[in-house]
């Protein structure tokens, strides 16, 4: 693990923290490294069963290192560039959530929208403002930025650079909810313990079929939906937890995976 990114695992959870706080964690090909490092760790670990992905500093993200990408070429960009890190998020299977704790913008957003959940900081911004720089978004900002608030919103955001506030995300439908500044870790590892107090097969096939309804047809959708359901029905913890709620009592989760 590079000192661009720190992890901290708590029991059941690990907390991921972007680590350039003196470059408003832009992200660079160190941090790109780490965080796929880090994203692997945590899928090795059987004890960890939800991520919460966050900023040290002032800001969450202020997207990608531009210094360097402009040095690059664009063979390297194809090549190399950031898509191991996009990559490894989309094949990530267990539950992650985004405590966006200040600014996220461009390539800050667009990771925090390739998380599950987003909780936000009162004070947190939010942009895609790559027009700023004479370029366009080239991680998801296009996409998941118009899935989440519509084609007009989106392309208002895009195409003017403006950032909004944690409160206009939220009535968006950006982030789920906003919290206090100094109550935001709080909020977010309730959740994430809440989440991570359920059985992980089942998280995984949930998981799977909610982001499934953003990229395919409805009846492709509820096709995978139904085959999920089936599996969560058949495995150890869905027969757990039938018996439990019919007998009354907490349902003891199986430990692995399997």
């Amino acid at each position: 693990m590079n000192d661009t990114v720190s992890v901290e695992k708590r029991g059941r959870i690990c907390i991921i923290r972007l680590n350039r706080p003196e470059k408003l964690n832009s992200i660079n090909m160190s941090m790109v490294e780490g965080l796929v490092e880090a994203f692997n760790r945590c899928a090795d670990d059987p004890e960890i069963r939800v991520v919460i992905l966050t900023g040290n500093g002032k800001a969450f993200s202020a997207g990608a290192d531009v210094r360097e990408l402009s040095g690059m070429s664009a063979a390297e960009l194809v090549r190399r560039g950031h898509m191991p890190l996009w990559d490894r998020i989309r094949s990530f299977r267990k539950p992650l959530i985004a405590a966006i704790n200040g600014a996220a913008v461009g390539g800050g957003l667009e990771l925090a929208m390739a998380c599950d959940i987003c909780i936000a900081s009162a004070s947190a911004k939010f942009g895609q403002a790559e027009i700023n720089l004479g370029i366009m978004p080239g991680a998801g900002g296009t996409q998941r930025l118009a899935r989440a608030l519509g084609k007009s919103r989106a392309m208002e955001m895009v195409l003017s650079g403006k950032l909004i506030s944690a409160s206009e995300a939220a009535s968006y439908g950006l982030v789920s909810s906003v919290c206090e500044d100094g109550l935001l870790m709080d909020e977010v590892l309730s959740l994430a313990t809440q989440i991570a107090d359920k059985p992980m097969f089942a998280l995984e096939l949930a998981k799977e079929s909610v982001n499934r309804a953003h990229e395919t047809t409805l009846s492709q959708g509820l096709e995978l939906e139904r085959r999920n359901f089936i599996l969560s029905l058949s495995h150890p913890d869905g027969k757990e937890g039938i018996s439990a709620f019919l007998e009354k009592r907490r349902a003891r989760w199986s430990e692995s995976d399997s």
